[in-house]
């Protein structure tokens, strides 16, 4: 599916513009703690774009696969993880990293199914 490519290469670029609005625009705003919870934001998201460019290469490969679940966790553990420590970076409002946990778990179900996944695919 063409979504994954998609938000592959979207979700990268992303990655990239906030890397650099982080370390140029805010880098006298935020303390260290706040660096250092943007970029494992940047970093994370990065991850997963290339996660997304796999799932879609593989969607390709193997088109009656069920990749897409994989995607959608990704896509999901981006914008839960990545997004809140982001909102959290900048505002300093630490009850959003009640929301941060919920991403992990997201991107671990989007690995645990993208290997079952390669694994059924490969039989």
């Amino acid at each position: 599916m063409k979504i994954w490519l998609i938000s592959g290469a979207v979700f990268g670029m992303l990655s990239v513009a906030l890397g650099a609005f982080g370390a140029h625009a805010l880098k006298n705003t935020l303390d260290a703690y706040g660096r250092d919870i943007y970029e494992k934001a940047v970093l994370y998201q990065m991850f997963h774009a290339l996660a997304l460019l796999a799932v879609g290469v593989l969607h390709k490969l193997y088109p009656q696969s069920g990749f897409s679940f994989a995607g959608w966790a990704f896509l999901a553990g981006i914008v839960l993880f990545s997004g809140s420590l982001y909102v959290l970076a900048i505002t300093g409002n630490r009850w959003l990293g009640a929301i941060t946990p919920f991403g992990g778990v997201a991107f671990l179900i989007g690995w645990v199914w993208l290997i079952y996944t390669i694994i059924k695919a490969s039989d």
